[in-house]
């Protein structure tokens, strides 16, 4: 695992340059000024078609499709001041500047933080009815600085039923109920995101120089931005990525498809593509209608993506969704019917395999950096002197913080995580677990599975309160606990799509391809994020006002946030039974296994499975991306065997052409629907 790169894929990416020599700052004034408006323009596209239109999610992903689109447009908008003036033409570190600023705003605005966050403030007291007895349960333990609505009062208060239901007519927003929780909700974020950068900067060197992982999900835009190929140069072709007539005819295949699909909305008698097929419905019968959900997703973007990976990850990532599936199937032929695991969409017994594999693989990745961890906290904890010193100085100066910093900074971060949340009523020990494990544990192997898997859906199986379920009963926690974890669960351990740690990381890594030096990227984070929650907080609460949250999209306003506290009320009425003893087995069976296949991986050089695709085995994102998986698994398999890697580095254009087919479509198609929010759209296989 530790040497991910195989013999099937050539050295990537291209342009990469680690030295320093020639390296040039991020901080380019005319840069950071289009940053900050394509920041803005993105926030508005993202908020209005993901919360409003809601057909399209162009913002969740690990790669955005509305950023692809954005870039798609700066590139041609550039070939056309070109022809002005040169002295217009944006230079490759200026449009690498912008497109991570819009990769943060896409991530701030969707479901990386304030799809999240926003309409948790919010649920409980709308949603609190007799039935389920939310009043009862949770107010009294909801302090008052931490929602805009008064927690001793009774439900569907103002601030919330407005919110839902749309302000009437001379009704304005009670912008002054949302300030105090804002502000003090801004401190945990802030805390949050710091943390984030530090664990990144202490992690890049090791994933970058040492282990050298693929980072495929930096591969495409670093081919936008640089122009030429240097796999086309070798291939023969001596053409530019965006140049080469191959590149468009894998742009010209996702177009046409969902095309078709948008223009059969229009109108009927153009035949429709089907680009999702229910394979549950083609097994009725016992005990093969036990298998949990599968679909076939058809999506052109992911087989683009996975294409760039080795093919043993590849087959791991699909070989192991359906081997849980077979146990879906074995099991109830066996006549036992294992319970699904609350807030997710995996059974039980899965997701403590899974649990056992994520922590047996955040001790192999631990391991396998002790050099590198070893240096990092020598750096923060020693005064350094002579050639020792200019050698760390030296490693310290390549990177977005000095290691001092980011270690001190990780550990102060989590404390005050911890005592922020002890203010919300949540014991500071359980804090503390939260973190240490939403941190080290789910967000690491979540930025592992994009930094090596290309995985554009980050989602886990299990939050960290399960964890704390293999050892006491959550039962006993007590309300005050389950409150304040249900507002954790809900703003950020349940869903991890759009984990802002991964935009960290990419960044880091891109700025390698394009010369940019990574301390100047600290300045670059900063005015992105500060603009993006700037804009996009202000359309998280006007959209909702103004057209009415019941009727926007229904995931972020009536799905995460009401099984966050639908799972702390379960738990509170005991109608949830504790862990069983054959799932504390299964974890033990998943640790054991995830030990199995790291050793064997480091002895046998044939050994065809990787424990990152059992890690992700019983994930939303495997759920969606098993079969792009398995397409790019057969199709790279056939190439190499035929045609070698010289046909697979000139058919590579062709893949990420799919890419920005896929993605600049879906754009396409959303832009009428930001005039007229019921304007029929495809569904594109991304959910």
């Amino acid at each position: 695992m530790n040497a991910p790169i195989t013999g099937d894929n050539p050295t990537p990416p291209a342009h990469v340059e680690t030295s320093d020599t020639a390296r040039v700052s991020a901080l380019s004034a005319r840069a950071l000024g289009v940053g900050v408006i394509c920041v803005a323009i993105t926030c508005v596209v993202v908020c209005y078609a993901e919360l409003v239109v809601g057909k399209i999610q162009i913002g969740f992903l690990q790669m955005p499709p509305v950023v692809v689109g954005m870039l798609v447009l700066l590139l041609g908008a550039r070939a056309a001041l070109t022809r002005l003036s040169p002295r217009l033409r944006l230079k490759a570190h200026e449009l690498f500047t912008i497109y991570v600023m819009m990769l943060l705003a896409s991530m701030v605005s969707s479901r990386g933080l304030l799809e999240k966050l926003i309409p948790v403030l919010i649920v409980p007291n709308y949603f609190a009815t007799s039935e389920n007895g939310w009043k009862e349960k949770f107010f009294s333990w909801i302090p008052k600085w931490a929602v805009p609505w008064d927690p001793h009062g009774g439900p569907k208060q103002f601030v919330s039923a407005r919110f839902y239901d749309s302000l009437k007519p001379g009704e304005h927003i009670p912008w002054h109920l949302w300030v105090l929780p804002l502000c003090m909700w801004g401190i945990f974020v802030a805390l949050l995101l710091f943390s984030f950068l530090c664990l990144a900067t202490i992690l890049r060197r090791q994933w970058v120089d040492n282990e050298k992982l693929t980072f495929p999900l930096v591969q495409l835009p670093l081919e936008m931005i640089k122009g030429e190929s240097t796999l086309a140069s070798r291939a023969g072709t001596g053409s530019g990525f965006l140049s080469n007539g191959i590149t468009w005819f894998g742009f010209a295949l996702p177009a046409i498809v969902f095309g078709l699909k948008g223009l059969h909305q229009y109108a009927p008698s153009i035949p429709d593509i089907v680009t999702d097929i229910d394979v549950n419905s083609f097994f009725p019968n016992p005990p093969y209608n036990q298998l949990g959900f599968t679909h076939m997703y058809c999506s052109f973007a992911a087989v683009g993506f996975f294409y760039l990976l080795p093919t043993d990850l590849l087959f791991s990532l699909w070989f192991f969704f359906i081997f849980t599936r077979v146990e879906d199937v074995l099991l109830a032929r066996w006549g036992y019917q294992p319970p699904d695991m609350p807030l997710y969409d995996c059974k039980a017994y899965q997701a403590h395999q899974i649990m056992g594999c994520y922590f047996v693989l955040v001790g192999y990745m631990l391991y396998t950096a002790q050099p590198h961890l070893k240096r990092v906290w020598q750096a923060a904890i020693h005064g350094l002197f002579g050639s020792r010193k200019s050698q760390i100085a030296n490693r310290e100066d390549d990177e977005v913080l000095p290691y001092r910093v980011a270690v001190w900074g990780l550990l102060v971060s989590i404390l005050l995580m911890a005592a922020w949340l002890r203010l919300l009523s949540v014991a500071y020990w359980l804090a503390l677990l939260d973190i240490v494990i939403g941190l080290f544990v789910i967000s690491l192997v979540m930025a592992r599975s994009t930094c090596e898997a290309g995985m554009l859906m980050t989602e886990t199986s299990f939050r960290p309160i399960d964890v704390y379920a293999m050892v006491g009963d959550p039962r006993d926690l007590g309300a005050p606990n389950l409150t304040g974890l249900a507002f954790l669960d809900a703003a950020w351990l349940r869903d991890q799509r759009g984990l802002i740690l991964t935009g960290f990381l990419d960044s880091m890594k891109f700025s390698d391809g394009v010369r940019v030096r990574r301390r100047s990227l600290l300045g670059v984070f900063a005015l992105a994020l500060l603009v993006a929650l700037g804009v996009s907080g202000y359309l998280h609460i006007m959209l909702p006002y103004k057209f009415g949250a019941v009727d926007m999209y229904s995931y972020v306003y009536r799905g995460n946030p009401n099984e966050a506290f639908d799972g702390a009320a379960s738990v509170l009425g005991h109608l949830n039974p504790p862990v069983s003893y054959f799932d504390r087995i299964n974890f033990l069976i998943g640790a054991g296994a995830t030990i199995v296949m790291a050793t064997l991986r480091t002895r046998l050089a044939w050994f065809p499975f990787h424990p990152l695709g059992y890690a992700l085995s019983g994930s939303w994102g495997m759920i969606v991306f098993w079969f792009p998986c398995l397409v790019a698994w057969l199709l790279k398999t056939f190439i190499l065997r035929y045609g070698g890697m010289k046909l697979y580095a000139r058919l590579r254009p062709f893949f990420l052409g799919m890419v920005i087919g896929e993605f600049t479509t879906a754009i396409l198609f959303t832009l009428p629907a930001l005039y007229n929010r019921f304007t029929p759209t495809p569904d594109f296989p991304w959910p």
